[in-house]
């Protein structure tokens, strides 16, 4: 009978033991879509956004910042550290640990709950990607079923990597690169042995020994992992004693703090829906911006702001007063500063690339440059007299008495003063004796949208971005030749390799570089005496143009060095005027100036004098030294030569003898009047063969220069990168 009740304990136990193992393997067959997100780990990290230089601007993600650390990056103290405090008999067990978890139960059943783990690293892990950390007998099993599966299939050192990867150290730090640098702006192989147990201690509490707020808790704890260090002979006396007494630095800056957020936010606009999320994919986003650049900008900026705050006496937290600047290298397009507003914190909306203001008369050089490439020369004679319109409004017949800004007038006047003082009646009966369409064709290959088709057009009655002047204005500074803007120039995946890269785009050929230069200047007497005289900076030949709107509502200055081009603009978010006086010479120009010294301070070898093109002479008309071009040539009585260095032309007088030399104004802009079209995408045919006007295409077909005939666009590998 006890022999009987002997065998069939056994062989119940043999079947409790078969159905054990069955369930067990059962488990271990079940968890495998679980394990799967650690042996194939791809957790979210953190995309980091750096300037042209390698200089870090941002790091953007989307709910855990995570920056991930490869085995190799791990300092061996960071390891040794990590198994003495968590888990000695790391590499010798697989996944569950018999000896410490017959520990926990007997601990667990004297304190007649749970109080202690027994969990291995390799558990840990397990608990904090896949389980809840919630402490019950099922959780326990599937823990340590999750963790012999993921020891079958990676290696000791891919769970440490795992580890130290996923864990969380506070502050929103995942991971522990992150939280070195956040912590000690430190990259892992510079981190001292104490920083090293400063970091080990953390993810048993991290709110609880936060070195920002428990300083003096997370000292004791890091000294305990250095003791025990020390008591299993894996650090010498020496090096404890020595630990014990640094203390290290903790610094309190965020490490997501973003230095340039209207870069980052114009990142992550151009790239939404793209790449996956951007935010999550752990990307290296290389820009054209640079960070001192940057800050020149957004100095400058915040400096006519300033002089507006003072000059209206407004409060600058309750103000609806607000600015934009934008520079571009010339010859590349690359964007180098962009700053969207005065204060990011107050107003995130990006003033640069998303508002549409009128230009006024900043607009006026292309209608000017239009006019140099029919045949007028700088010395050519403009009508500086009143003429009025008559134009019709929902059937109401209208008046436009247009004036300049100074209500007089010089009766006739040379080109290049008309634009340096930017004189409204010249400009309008300029615009009269070429025409509209004339002008609004040649207007439409700057893919400018809504040209006017009236007269409207002289005074820069349209509406566009400073991120769009910026470009048109490379019209000039790059000899002809219309360079696209970018911002992002490459993006390397977390593994380092390409995945989207840009190239310098040059969009359009819209005059001869002689020609362009013809306008520079021009442009340039602007700046030495005229409309822009706040813009000029000691040191270094600058041109532009001053635009002011009716009422003052917008203030513009739009010029550029031999390298850059910059654009500056200030008017109020609710389209209310300025104030008093307020005109591009007097509001946008001095951050322009201010723009230019900073960036002559940072870059003391930057260009400084413009390079004159071939095919640009001197000559003299009515006493007075001008410049001309075979396209260009000097009006009937002129007489020329080669061009000199160092050729400044002198201001001449009008015909009504008053000399306008000195005069400083800032002209009205918009204008009451109907017609609103969009333009087309047209690109221009370089003009060749004899400068008459015309040229002969191969089929001998006479071609307007003006007008030249489409053309598909060359091709380009890559994306340019454009923003529009």
């Amino acid at each position: 009978m006890i022999g009987r009740f002997i065998k069939g304990s056994i062989i119940l136990a043999i079947l409790f033991g078969i159905a054990l193992v069955g369930a067990f393997v059962y488990a271990y067959q079940e968890v495998k879509v679980d394990a799967n997100q650690l042996i194939d780990y791809r957790p979210e990290l953190s995309s980091e956004i750096f300037d042209r230089n390698g200089k870090h601007l941002a790091y953007v993600f989307k709910k855990r910042h995570r920056l991930y650390a490869t085995f190799d990056e791990l300092p061996p103290r960071l390891v040794e550290a990590l198994i003495a405090t968590e888990d000695t008999r790391f590499f010798e067990h697989h996944g569950v640990n018999p000896d410490a978890i017959l520990r926990a139960i007997v601990a667990d059943i004297k304190a007649g709950r749970f109080v202690e783990g027994g969990s291995t690293l390799t558990q840990q892990l397990v608990k904090n990607k896949l389980l809840s950390s919630r402490k019950k007998l099922a959780r326990k099993l599937k823990e340590a079923i999750l963790a012999i599966k993921i020891e079958n299939v990676l290696s000791k050192e891919q769970i440490i990597e795992r580890y130290l990867n996923e864990i969380a150290y506070g502050n929103n730090y995942y991971g522990v690169k992150t939280a070195a640098q956040g912590y000690f702006h430190k990259e892992l192989g510079q981190l001292t042995l104490k920083e090293i147990a400063i970091l080990v201690g953390l993810p048993n509490a991290p709110s609880y020994y936060n070195p920002r707020r428990h300083y003096k808790r997370a000292l004791n704890r890091a000294n305990a992992i250095l003791y025990r260090m020390k008591s299993l002979g894996w650090i010498t006396d020496a090096e404890y004693k020595a630990a014990i007494k640094e203390v290290p630095k903790i610094y309190r800056t965020s490490l997501t703090q973003n230095v340039a957020p209207y870069i980052v936010d114009e990142v992550l606009r151009r790239f939404k829906g793209k790449l996956g999320d951007i935010r999550t994919g752990g990307y290296k986003i290389y820009t054209t911006i640079d960070l001192e650049a940057q800050k020149a900008g957004r100095k400058a900026l915040r400096y006519g702001f300033e002089r507006l705050m003072k000059r209206y006496r407004e409060n600058p937290k309750k103000t609806s007063l607000n600015g934009a600047l934008i520079a571009v290298e010339n010859r590349t397009g690359d964007i180098l500063a962009l700053v969207g507003g005065v204060d990011y914190r107050r107003s995130a909306f990006n003033r640069v690339t998303m508002t549409r203001r009128q230009p006024g008369s900043a607009f006026k050089p292309f209608i000017y440059q239009t006019a140099l490439d029919m045949g007028y020369n700088p010395a050519s004679k403009l009508t500086d007299l009143a003429r009025t319109f008559q134009y019709y409004k929902n059937g109401k017949r209208k008046v436009w008495a247009p004036k300049n800004y100074e209500r007089d007038f010089k009766g006739f006047i040379t080109l290049r003063e008309a634009l340096v003082h930017s004189r409204n009646l010249a400009t309008i009966n300029l615009v009269y004796d070429i025409g509209v369409e004339t002008i609004r064709k040649r207007l439409m290959l700057l893919d400018v949208k809504n040209i006017p088709k009236d007269m409207s057009i002289a005074l820069g009655n349209l509406a566009i971005s400073p991120l769009k002047m910026a470009q048109i204005y490379t019209v000039f500074s790059n000899y002809g030749h219309m360079i696209e803007p970018r911002l992002v120039s490459k993006i390397l995946s977390k593994e380092n390799a390409v995945l989207y890269e840009t190239k310098p785009k040059e969009i359009l050929d819209f005059t001869r570089p002689e020609q362009a230069y013809l306008m520079t200047s021009i442009l340039q007497d602007v700046i030495k005496r005229g409309t822009g005289k706040n813009a000029a900076v000691k040191g270094i030949e600058l041109a532009g143009k001053t635009g002011t709107t009716n009422d003052g509502v917008d203030a513009w200055f739009c010029g550029y060095s031999p390298s850059v081009t910059t654009i500056t603009w200030y008017g109020r978010d609710n389209n209310r005027p300025i104030g008093r006086h307020a005109t591009g010479g007097s509001v946008a120009a001095p951050p322009f100036a201010k723009f230019y010294k900073i960036l002559l301070e940072l870059n003391p070898d930057m260009p400084r004098q413009f390079s004159v093109p071939e095919g640009v002479y001197v000559g003299e008309v009515d006493g007075h030294k001008e410049l001309y071009t075979k396209i260009s040539p000097l009006p009937k009585g002129g007489t020329g030569d080669f061009l000199d260095e160092g050729f400044v032309p002198a201001p001449a007088k009008s015909d009504a003898g008053n000399s306008t030399a000195g005069v400083s104004s800032a002209p009205g802009g918009s204008v009451e009047a109907e017609g609103m079209s969009s333009s087309s995408e047209v690109e221009m045919i370089p003009l060749e063969g004899e400068p008459d006007g015309s040229t002969v295409d191969r089929n001998d077909r006479l071609i307007d220069p003006l007008h030249p005939p489409k053309r598909p666009p060359e091709r380009v590998d890559g994306d340019s990168g454009s923003l529009f």
